[in-house]
């Protein structure tokens, strides 16, 4: 199956365990994989055989900006969600979540959840 990968989404959130993550915020990134049959546009050139990027990246901004989960798992399911609810075309996405300042004591690393979820598991 084809796929469509949109990588770096960057969006400032108040997402988080803590309180304190629900009240000043912190940056989070996502990446998504789209699977869909890109046969047809790709032999029409055609943007109508596709879907919008722009739109889906959209989608994925709005809802993190306007979440209020405690969980980057709950943040990932309502990603995936949403965009199999969108998008007719698409068979299967999946979603990382990735927190590059996760608040735990001396770790500088970035915690990120993965999820792949398909229309047939979305019913």
């Amino acid at each position: 199956m084809d796929s469509i990968l949109l990588t770096g989404i960057r969006c400032y959130a108040y997402i988080g365990f803590l309180p304190e993550e629900q009240v000043l915020g912190q940056w989070f990134e996502i990446d998504v994989k789209l699977w869909l049959d890109l046969s047809r546009p790709g032999k029409s050139d055609n943007i109508k055989d596709t879907i919008d990027y722009r739109q889906t990246v959209i989608l994925i901004q709005n809802l993190v900006k306007t979440s209020k989960f405690a969980l980057l798992e709950r943040l990932a399911g309502a990603i995936a969600d949403a965009i199999l609810e969108d998008s007719l075309p698409i068979t299967q996405v999946q979603v990382i979540v990735s927190k590059p300042t996760a608040p735990i004591a001396d770790f500088n690393g970035t915690i990120s959840i993965e999820m792949t979820r398909n229309k047939s598991s979305n019913k």
